[in-house]
């Protein structure tokens, strides 16, 4: 665990954010091009669906392509990556394989991605990315169907060891203490801050030295929830 650094000014309390670093290791069998995993999610989302593997006519139709050769090129990478099995010479033969299903069985703490969070912008939607595997001892106070995780966009945070790019977990309230790091929502715009109730006014104090503190009337605010814990990727 790491201290959290403060700079809030004088009051703020000492808040300690819970963290794990998320590896991924990749081989070239694994990797995906975009355009190859739209193919294998419309497998995947169509075997859901109806219970029966797409053919390659619904495949060519649904991504527009001119002839069946790309839809061939696609599936034969696939296969060869370990996706897909079978179709060769059957009208419906595709199968996933225990790889695609291992893929795509969410974890025992499944929790879910909402998208990304930057200063003075609606949440912004991530396609492709629906949950997020969270180590248990991040899910503070509860299930994990009280969660959801945010990817940071700016460094506004960054005093309090949040970065670009970094993964933070949050607990959902809509009340949070003095101090504590809270998604806010101001009209339609969300940021990441410190929150500070100020009388009639709230103050939204960024974790950087060189940003000035939002100020925001306190029925223009709604909080969405509290950061409890912190992944990062390397």
């Amino acid at each position: 665990m790491r201290p959290a650094r403060g700079s809030a000014g004088e009051g703020a309390p000492t808040v300690v954010l819970r963290w794990v670093c998320v590896y991924h290791w990749l081989s070239m069998d694994d990797f995906l091009t975009e355009r190859q995993k739209q193919v294998l999610d419309f497998v995947c989302e169509f075997h859901q669906r109806r219970g029966i593997a797409p053919t390659h006519l619904e495949i060519r139709r649904r991504f527009g392509y001119r002839s069946y050769g790309t839809v061939h090129k696609h599936l034969k990478l696939l296969r060869q990556k370990g996706y897909l099995r079978g179709g060769w010479n059957q009208k419906r033969g595709l199968e996933l394989t225990e790889k695609t299903l291992r893929g795509r069985r969410p974890p025992a703490n499944s929790v879910p991605f909402h998208g990304r969070i930057a200063a003075g912008r609606p949440i912004e939607a991530v396609p492709g990315v629906d949950d997020l595997p969270v180590p248990e001892h991040l899910l503070e106070g509860g299930p994990a169907g009280r969660h959801y995780v945010l990817e940071v966009e700016g460094d506004s945070m960054i005093d309090d060891g949040i970065c670009d790019g970094d993964l933070v977990v949050i607990a959902e309230r809509d009340q949070a203490q003095s101090g504590q790091v809270v998604v806010a929502l101001i009209d339609d715009e969300a940021t990441l801050k410190r929150y500070f109730p100020e009388g009639d006014s709230i103050r939204l104090q960024p974790a950087n030295r060189e940003m000035e503190p939002l100020y925001v009337a306190a029925d223009r605010l709604r909080i969405q929830g509290i950061v409890v814990g912190l992944m990062r990727r390397y």
